[in-house]
């Protein structure tokens, strides 16, 4: 039987390259070796205000994204985490065996709450639910980039706690896939990570930029005051750029040395660009396919929460009898 794997993004922001590159381009390099479940958090989304009409069409956009990079629906679940009831259930029980000092502690919770006044108490508890989000399924994998790794942290120790206090009832995701590829930076400011909540037009490559306004973007890129690619003193930007160019053609790290030592930044430029375009082409395509049918989309989505629901299911009626709670039928 293959291991479980549970991994998801939220319907915010416009995805850019880097949200492809460092997750899911390698969620579909692995879908066929673990029973894959992919979801669209959007209960996470809400923790700050969303439109409601745009977090619907979010939600769309990014499910037919995820199909358009190469998710098959036929080998993975696909489906939108509200429409699974289980999420928030077994989130309400773990926040009541979570300490909040704990949570106090994420360093995630701290950089969005810096200088704020008003803070939701859904920030606090985001990471709560997305402890929630993985132990619903019993996911032994969980394929999560570096800045996920405290709340990875943070799951493992409510499993140790829950299940010390109420006996065995959660599989210990024991099992963190690095995200493979590049963790791009941003194009305006190489030493920020690519972020789908930048504001500065110069940012990040959307996947559903235009190609022309893509390439443009990649031309525009900070480098630094040297005339051409030096190995030995690379700037923040070039590297990044460089990084970009290889994860998208595969490429080795000696045939970049090799063909970029000593090219000018314009000419770098161009290639990267050229690069990013050939590998976006191909997902705009299959995405305006997917869009065109939103019936498709719809029981996509739908056939996906079906097949995860029983799970789901099975583990808030575990966990209920393991805390004592009422279960109905019994």
């Amino acid at each position: 039987m293959k291991p479980r794997v549970f991994s998801g993004m939220q319907p915010t922001g416009n995805l850019h390259i880097g949200n492809y590159l460092g997750a899911l381009r390698n969620w579909v390099r692995i879908q066929a070796d673990y029973e894959s479940i992919f979801c669209i958090v959007d209960l996470h989304a809400i923790t700050e205000y969303q439109d409601p009409t745009e977090l619907r069409r979010r939600i769309r956009e990014v499910a037919a994204l995820y199909v358009a990079a190469g998710i098959d629906p036929a080998q993975s679940a696909i489906f939108v985490q509200s429409a699974v009831s289980g999420h928030a259930e077994l989130s309400w029980m773990l926040t009541c065996v979570t300490q909040i000092g704990w949570l106090q502690r994420m360093t995630q919770f701290k950089a969005k709450t810096e200088n704020r006044e008003a803070i939701g108490s859904g920030l606090l508890q985001y990471p709560v639910l997305m402890a929630a989000d993985i132990l619903l399924y019993q996911a032994a994998v969980v394929p999560v980039g570096e800045d996920q790794s405290q709340h990875l942290e943070l799951t493992r120790d409510l499993v140790q706690r829950f299940n010390s206090l109420y006996g065995e009832t959660f599989v210990m995701p024991a099992t963190s896939l690095p995200a493979v590829g590049a963790r791009v930076m941003g194009l305006d400011d190489p030493t920020k990570k690519m972020s789908k909540s930048a504001e500065g037009a110069g940012h990040a490559v959307w996947l559903l930029d235009d190609l022309k306004a893509a390439h443009k973007k990649i031309m525009r890129a900070t480098t630094d005051s040297n005339p051409a690619v030096d190995f030995s003193n690379l700037g923040d930007g070039v590297a990044n750029l460089l990084s970009v160019y290889q994860a998208f053609t595969e490429c080795t790290t000696e045939t970049v040395r090799a063909e970029f030592e000593g090219m000018r930044y314009g000419d770098l430029k161009k290639r990267v660009a050229e690069a990013v375009v050939a590998g976006l082409e191909p997902i705009q395509a299959r995405y305006r396919e997917i869009t065109a049918d939103p019936a498709y989309l719809d029981r996509l989505l739908d056939e996906g929460a079906d097949r995860v629901r029983p799970i789901a299911e099975q583990t808030v009626q575990l966990a209920k009898e393991r805390m004592g709670l009422y279960r109905h039928g019994s």
